[in-house]
Order: C-alpha cells, then sequence, then structure tokens
C-alpha cells in the first residue's frame, strides 16, 4: 500500500468514527483528573507513611 492511498483509507475511516461531544470530553477528562489526583496523594501518602516508619525502626 503506498503512503497516499494509506492517507485516504485513514481518512476515510477517521470520518466513520462517532466522536463524544464537549460535553462528554470534558466531564471524563475531569473524572480521569481527579482520580489521578486522588491516586497520587494515597500512594504519596503510603510513601510518607512507609518512610516514617522505617526512619523510626532504624533509629
Amino acid at each position: 500500500m503506498n503512503p497516499v492511498s494509506y492517507l485516504k483509507a485513514t481518512i476515510n475511516e477517521l470520518k466513520q468514527v462517532t466522536w463524544p461531544s464537549r460535553e462528554s470530553t470534558i466531564k471524563l477528562t475531569l473524572i480521569v483528573l481527579g482520580i489521578s489526583v486522588f491516586v497520587g496523594a494515597y500512594v504519596g501518602g503510603l510513601d510518607l507513611l512507609f518512610t516514617n516508619l522505617l526512619t523510626f525502626i532504624i533509629k
């Protein structure tokens, strides 16, 4: 398949995609960001807890 026919086929396929609405995209993006912040804070909290616990045990 040559590059031109590949690009034409790709563009054709992209025209058939049902894209989400702007509102849906924003809502789902905020959900992903919220979960990411929560998981990051949870893992960071565990790291801090275990670091302090290990420091307490070693001293």
